[in-house]
Parts: structure tokens; sequence; C-alpha cells
């Protein structure tokens, strides 16, 4: 595992879209929705990141909370679900619809996967997720990659496909500590990186990738890029982009 973690490439930085690029007229300001993504692909970005969930029926969707408009996910069906709407007009896109937009270009799938409820509800949203991607020809380390704050589901992912990145979002461990653990990357809140600025280099010693979120601030960008960080996570991706 470690010879292979390795051999990761270290990524130039580059610009993700936090749920899309929602802030522009043409999204509607609806998060994690396909306009978004859609949006995000035209921008030019590298990359697009979004947040899935399992619903009571085993469908895989795309939303950050747990709930939608005061719906709860997790005990709820998706039709259940098609009750309410983005702030755009759109339903909660499924995994599948969301993927069928994001085959549309190169620009690089971050793909959260959300704690679920227990342990074995997260690790079978991890599985799904494989299997959707795989059906949409999009099972591909320069297509997609994966972030989650659930520790099991990084180690699901580093057995079970490790040859794609795969970072861990709480912000609290080492990088010696998730290398040990077989997960190649970190992306961590910015707050991270100002106490612990050594972190970046420790973990590109490591062959490990870097990602900071969710970064708006021109100033604090500027700070992150020099530190050398391969990504930065931003609701301003246009404004990113410039710098």
């Amino acid at each position: 595992m470690a010879a292979l973690i390795l051999s990761l490439p270290v990524m130039a930085q580059k610009v993700c879209a936090h749920r899309g690029f929602w802030q522009c007229e043409d999204a509607g300001n609806a998060q994690n929705s396909i306009a978004s993504l859609r949006q995000a692909q035209d921008g030019g970005f590298w990359g697009s990141e979004f947040d899935v969930h399992l619903t009571a029926d085993s469908v895989v969707v795309v939303n950050h909370d747990p709930t939608l408009n005061g719906i709860p996910i997790h005990t709820s069906t998706y039709r259940e679900l098609l009750k309410a709407h983005l702030p755009n007009g759109e339903f909660i896109p499924t995994l599948n619809e969301y993927l069928h937009q994001g085959a549309k270009s190169d620009c690089m799938l971050v793909l959260e996967i959300k704690p679920q409820d227990t342990v074995e509800a997260t690790l079978e949203l991890a599985r799904r997720c494989v299997w959707q991607l795989r059906a949409h020809g999009l099972l591909d380390p320069s297509r997609v990659m994966f972030i989650s704050f659930s520790y099991d589901a990084c180690k699901w992912i580093a057995a079970n496909i490790p040859g794609f990145q795969n970072q861990y979002l709480e912000g609290v461990e080492e990088p010696e500590e998730v290398f040990a653990d077989g997960i190649n990357g970190i992306d961590y809140h910015y707050i991270a990186f100002h106490k612990h600025p050594d972190w970046v280099a420790r973990a590109h010693a490591l062959g490990m990738t870097v990602n900071v979120w969710t970064v708006d601030d021109p100033e604090e960008m500027r700070y992150l890029k020099d530190l050398g960080v391969d990504v930065i996570t931003t609701n301003c991706p246009d404004l990113a982009a410039g710098l």
C-alpha cells in the first residue's frame, strides 16, 4: 500500500468549486445542483466538489445537509424528497443524474461521502458511489477523487480502490497518522494550516496530496497558495482562479 501511495503525483495548486459554481446567476444560487456543476464545468475550473447521502430506499442523492427543506434524507424515500425543490427549482439530484452531467467534461469530480447514521450505512453509501461511477465510466483517478469526514469511509476507499486520491477532512490528525492508515491525502479547513503550516510539507514528503476548505478571502488564498497546498476549495472559484 505504501509504495502505491508514494507513487501518486503531487499536483500543482488548483481551484475547486465548493458544491459547484453556485454563486452565479445561471446556477440560481443552488448548491449541489446540476446547474452549479454545469457552471463549474463551463468555468474551466480544475474541480467541482459535491456531497452525497443515502435515502431510506437506498438512492444516492446529492445534497450537503442530511435534510432537504426540513425533510430528513436518511429516513425518507427518494419520492418523498421530490416534495421539495432546490432554490433554482431543480429537484434534488440523484448521483446517477449528477454523473450524467459530470461525464460531459474533464472537470474533476470531488465526491464527499457524508457520514450516515451508522458506519454500515456510510460504507454502503461508499460502495454504491463506486458502483455508479463505474457504470458511468467515471471510476478513473483522473476523473474522480474522494473526501470524507468519516475515517471509516476513507479507510474503505484506501482498501478497495487504493489508486484514487482519498482525503480525510477532519483536520486534527497529523499527516503521518493518516498516511499510516493507507489514506493518501488530507483536505483540512484553512485554520488547521495556520496552526500547523508544516503539515503541508510533511504530507508532501510522504507523497500525499493536500487540499484546503473553504477559502473565500483573497488574502487567505494567497497565503495557502504560497504555503504550497495542491487545491483550494472555495465558494468563489472565479476569484481564486484570478489570483
